[in-house]
Parts: C-alpha cells; structure tokens; sequence
C-alpha cells in the first residue's frame, strides 16, 4: 500500500507593510531599551534598569508603531516630500502625550504599581518625560528613514551594477563576435579563389575539393555561430579542413590530429584553432618546396587546457611576411590572442616557438572547462 504525502504549504509571509514595520519595530525596541539605561543613570538609580526598560518598551514601542505606520501609509518618501516631514512631526506631537500615558499605565499594571492620574501630567516631571519620548520618536523615525536611504542607495548600485556588467558582457560578445567575423571570410575566399582556378585545370579534383569544402562547412557553420563548442567538435572541424587543404596541396602535405578521449567534452570558443592550422599551412608548409606535416595535439594538466599547433614548414624568420609574424605571429594569431584576452584574462595565453629541428610550434592554454 503506498502512501501519498502532500508537501508541507509555504509558511504565510507578511505583507510588505507589514514586514517593514516589524523591523522597524526591532530598532524602537533597541532604542527604548537604550533610553531606559539614560534615564536609570541620569537619575543616579542603576537599580530601577528593569522597571525603566518596562515602562520605555511600553511607552516606544506603542508609539513609534503609530508614528511609523503613518509614515509608511502616507509619507512613504519623505526624502522627496520635505513637507511630509511637518505632518509627521504634527502626528508624533499628537502620538508622544498619548503614548506616554498609555506606557505609564501599562508598565505600572505589568509591575503591580499604582496609575498616575492625568493631575501629573502638567508638571514639569511629567512635560519632561513627553518631551524625551518625543525626542525618541524623532531619532527612531531619523535612523529607519536613514536605514531605508542606505538600503535605497545599496539596491541602486547593485542594479547600477549589474547594468554594467550586461553592458559590458554584450559589449565583448560584440567584440568576439567581430573577430570571429574576421576569420570566416578569409579562409573561404582564399579556399574558393583556388577552387575558381582548379575548375578550369583539373575538374575532378576541383570536385573533390568541394566535396572537402561542404564537408568542412557542415562542421563549422553551426559552431561558428555559437559561443562555445567542445574539443572534439574543434578537432572535426579541423580534421576537415586539413582534408580540404591536402586536396589542394597533395602529398605535400601530412597531419596528424592527437586528442585524448577524456578531453573531446571540453569546452573552448569556436574556430580558435582555424587561423593557427591557416597560419601553419599558408606561411610555413605552402612556400615550402617538399611541404610538410601539421600535428595538433591536446592535453590536460592541473585544469589547465594545452593545445599545440606545431607544424615543419619554413620557421618564424623564413616564408612571406616573416618580419611581420617574427615577435607575435600574423593576423590569426593576433585575433586568437584577443579573444583569449576577451573571454579569459590572464588566465589564457598563445606563445610561439621555433619547431624542432624545424617549423613553427604555437601553444594555446586556459582554463579547462569540463561538462
């Protein structure tokens, strides 16, 4: 026999108003309890602590809930109504006599004391004991409106805040994305502007070349519009393109791609590797007479992801536009670099180094990220 149990229903929460009252109520106490302390020593009796506290809690707390319900119900933003201030001070001019003895009355009932009767209010006394309850309405109802003021001006930074963070986070998205932009574009064109001349020498290769092309296109367009794809979709993509370059290129040109199972989910931006591979082929093994290989190998150490894009053509200082890429690389890597900077900070870098005995080697690292 299975037995159904329904979930507990949501403890009832009190309404805004009441909520905030509540709270402010919580300050009032601490308030009178600290006007109880002054009272008991101004007086020099340190022992009637408890009887103060009785009466200043009976006397506070009463009072300041009608004050400050006013206030919330009629003059909610005093800091923008200046002369709401005059009307809440008629209403704690009102509040402070009646308050006072309503506290009077009950602290004595709770304490087992006799009730002073109204003949002792028009004493000086009992004109000075309203007046400091008036006064300790105004600095209870100063500190919950100067509270509000800093939990206003909190909340406005914090959204003042977060529109930044959108602003800037749709800012760099813009920015990746025009750098993502600048790499399509160039590998198509100089891709077709070679089918364009192959279609008139060799059409069957050119066909091949194509068939290289749609299948490289269906690896990458649908990444290349996202912000992130994984590692094993980056190496498809570029497994494709290799093959596309070594229809144009034939036995020049030799690669090996080395990805570890556990690392084909990482997570990395789109079409990070294309300008590197691009870069490998065009200025190291392309000018080169015999060709050579491009290896991209992939590791994991110490959640740090490390991509190697190696290649054995001509070297940093050989090839067309050596002097340019010598210190930092051509333009693919200088876009890599800045989506790296843009996503990751110092926490990603690309560095460049001479191959052994011969090529070029970049290396990417950041942050591994894992599903």
């Amino acid at each position: 026999m299975t037995t159904l149990t329904r979930p507990a229903p949501p403890a009832p929460r009190l309404p805004p108003l009441a909520a905030t009252l509540l709270r402010d109520l919580l300050l009032a106490a601490v308030i009178s309890a600290l006007g109880a302390l002054v009272i008991a020593l101004v007086a020099g009796k340190p022992e009637s602590l408890f009887e103060q506290l009785v009466f200043s809690l009976c006397i506070g707390l009463p009072g300041f809930a009608l004050v400050d319900g006013a206030r919330l119900l009629f003059w909610p933003d005093l800091e923008t109504r200046p002369l709401g201030w005059l009307s809440l001070a008629a209403v704690m001019l009102g509040v402070a006599p009646l308050a006072h003895f309503a506290g009077i009355h009950a602290g004595a009932m709770l304490l087992g004391q006799k009730t002073p009767g109204l003949a002792a209010y028009p004493t000086p006394g009992g004109i000075s004991m309203i007046g400091f309850t008036l006064l300790g309405m105004g600095v209870m109802t100063l500190l919950v409106v100067h509270r509000e003021r800093l939990a206003r001006i909190a909340r406005e930074r914090a959204e003042a805040q977060l529109r930044a963070e959108t602003i800037e986070r749709q800012a760099l998205q813009a920015q990746l994305r025009l750098l993502q932009a600048q790499i399509e574009p160039h590998m198509l064109f100089n891709t077709l502007a070679n089918l364009q001349g192959l279609i008139a020498l060799d059409p069957q290769r050119a066909g091949t070349m194509l068939d290289q092309l749609i299948q490289y296109l269906r690896a990458t367009l649908g990444a290349s519009r996202s912000e992130s794809t994984t590692l094993g979709e980056e190496f498809a993509a570029m497994e494709a393109y290799l093959g596309l370059m070594g229809v144009r290129m034939g036995e020049r040109l030799a690669y090996r791609l080395d990805l570890p199972a556990r690392l084909r989910g990482a997570k990395l931006p789109p079409m990070l590797l294309q300008p590197l591979v691009e870069n490998a082929i065009v200025h190291g093994l392309e000018p080169k007479i015999d060709g050579g290989e491009v290896v991209i190998a992939a590791e994991a150490r110490d959640g740090v992801l490390d991509i190697r894009v190696a290649d054995t053509g001509l070297g940093l200082d050989h090839g067309p536009g050596a002097a340019g890429r010598a210190p930092g690389g051509g333009v693919g890597v200088s876009t890599t670099r800045e989506r790296l900077h843009a996503l990751y900070g110092d926490r990603a870098a690309i560095l460049l180094a001479p191959g052994q005995p011969h090529g070029t080697v970049v290396r990417l690292t950041l942050p591994l990220e894992t599903p």
